[in-house]
């Protein structure tokens, strides 16, 4: 595994539809497809409006997004895979195939249908959902980087190394390429080496397909619940996962059945795994109870120990305009916080009862360019709870972000070293020339406090500006809700693989270790299989 480095100029992925390619077959020919032509993976890919009321599967897999499209690839190579996915495909959707359709892709939501799923904390702050095959990996910046060395001691796992990073590696083959860094971000570099976040030089990767014969991708499928059956007739029977019942577009029904010796495995994510568990009767017996489902497996830690990572930051208006920029370049500090930057064109509105400013004919746009602050970790924890037993309406979440201390000391350090950079000379072509030669920012939204060295006043802007960087994780812990498998504890033949079941958000950004664990659970699976057919 690669060292922890202090700066990274890490690697960049792009979207669905490169990171598709690791589940499909001749995934490396896309980049050659003229625009006419349809990416080869539609080949698997079916509605489930086409799906048969009842098929059988060795693996059904729930959720095709960034853990659960790596680990069908993989189990796809030797086994019958199903892969169900609640959203559409991205194919056809500009929003989502590039940079520019990053902001529109997050705020064009609806109900039931659109590739975003808004939420909003009981906090009050919002949040969005993948709902497209790719998941949150299809709307999201595409920021690319592997865990740290403490990830790997922190979690409960007995992690074969040599493993990891062949899940890595495997992933990178298919997605990874360097970033081109122009106007703002290159300033941003220079600004972490000027403010004295050190510098490490290039990539740092220390740190085979899907078969299309035994894979199936049924999108607009809505898991409603895992089907259970008693493993023996008796009082202290285990429950054993059977399937999964899941609906269409029009409403019918449909059963996905397992095969002999099959699994059901979850990855819907952080909020959709522990709300399947808990709508199938996997959870706190007396909650579960309030509800009126049944009781299968008393599991008090279902939706438990939920994390949202905080983001705080400024944002300004250049004297000049920017290209757009998703994050490219990462400050790693040594004080708990990951620096990190974007640029974005934006519509510009007039004030609904301006006197001087008439609505213009044809729509103006200004550049915002943003310095923002991922707090580590983090340490305060939250939880979910059902707000529907219709699972297509969101869970009730409360991050209780900021109320344990840490997290609070993190982000006071992460938004003073936004401070350092801003005061270097790489962002002074950034400024507006003011009166008598002075030069100023134009910042939209809050600026950091002018006594950055006040403790309290710097706490204060972290409580009342944070918003979130969509690396919520946790809902179903190692250790409390699965074990060091990812098995389900108490249920046969019933995992969950996705970011819900870490208690940590591993280094920058989660995706590209979320796409290893895929990988690598797949591998595992096959493994024991394989050893547990030559003993029997």
């Amino acid at each position: 595994m690669g060292r922890p480095i202090s700066f990274c100029l890490l690697l960049h992925s792009a979207f669905l539809f490169v990171f598709l390619n690791a589940i499909v077959a001749d995934a490396r020919t896309h980049s050659s497809h003229r625009p006419h032509q349809e990416p080869s993976y539609l080949k698997f890919v079916v509605n489930a409006t086409d799906f048969p009321t009842e098929d059988y599967y060795d693996y059904i897999i729930v959720g095709g997004g960034t853990a659960g499209c790596p680990l069908a690839a993989t189990l796809s190579s030797r086994f019958r895979v199903l892969l169900l996915e609640r959203g559409g495909v991205a194919y056809g959707n500009r929003n989502l195939m590039t940079r520019e359709g990053f902001l529109a892709t997050l705020m064009d939501v609806n109900s039931f249908d659109s590739p975003t799923q808004a939420f909003t904390s009981e906090e009050g702050v919002a949040n969005v959902r993948g709902r497209i095959l790719g998941g949150s990996s299809a709307i999201n910046a595409g920021f690319y980087s592997r865990a740290d060395q403490d990830f790997y001691t922190k979690t409960s796992v007995d992690w074969d190394l040599r493993m990891v990073n062949e899940s890595y590696e495997w992933v990178e083959r298919a997605i990874v390429f360097r970033p081109e860094l122009r106007t703002w971000q290159s300033a941003v570099r220079d600004g972490l080496l000027e403010a004295g976040v050190d510098p490490y030089n290039g990539f740092d990767l220390e740190h085979a397909y899907a078969n299309p014969l035994n894979i199936k991708v049924v999108t607009h499928a809505s898991v409603e619940r895992i089907l259970l059956a008693s493993t023996m007739p008796s009082p202290a029977s285990r429950q054993s996962a059977a399937g999964v019942v899941f609906r269409d577009r029009v409403g019918r029904y449909h059963h996905a059945v397992l095969r002999e010796h099959g699994e059901v495995i979850l990855s819907a994510g952080a909020i959709g795994s522990p709300q399947l568990l808990l709508l199938s009767g996997i959870g706190p017996r007396p909650y579960l109870s309030s509800w009126g489902i049944p009781v299968a497996h008393h599991l008090p830690y279902v939706g438990q120990y939920l994390y949202d990572n905080p983001r705080n930051g400024i944002s300004i208006v250049p004297p000049f305009p920017l290209e757009h920029s998703l994050i490219q370049v990462v400050g790693i500090t040594e004080s708990g916080a990951y620096i990190e930057a974007a640029s974005n064109v934006i519509p510009f509105a007039s004030p609904a009862m301006s006197v001087f400013i008439r609505t213009p004919s044809a729509p103006l746009y200004l550049t915002v360019a943003t310095l923002m602050e991922k707090t580590i970790g983090p340490a305060s924890a939250g939880s979910l709870r059902l707000a529907s037993t219709d699972v297509r309406v969101n869970p009730i979440v409360r991050f209780n972000y900021f109320s344990n201390p840490v997290d609070v000391h993190r982000c006071v350090n992460g938004t003073r070293k936004i401070g350092d950079i801003l005061k270097t000379r790489s962002m002074e072509d950034f400024k507006f020339q003011g009166w008598f030669g002075r030069k100023d920012f134009r910042f939209v939204g809050p600026a950091l406090p002018v006594d950055q060295s006040n403790y309290e006043l710097m706490a204060d802007f972290c409580r009342r500006t944070v918003s979130t960087i969509w690396h919520y994780h946790g809902g179903c812990i190692l250790g409390k809700v699965v074990d060091g498998d990812f098995r389900v504890i108490g249920t046969d033949a019933l995992r969950v693989v996705d970011g819900s079941t870490l208690g940590i958000s591993p280094g920058t950004n989660p995706q590209a270790t979320l796409m290893m664990l895929g990988r690598y659970v797949g591998l595992r699976i096959m493994k024991d299989r394989k050893e547990y057919k030559m003993i029997d």
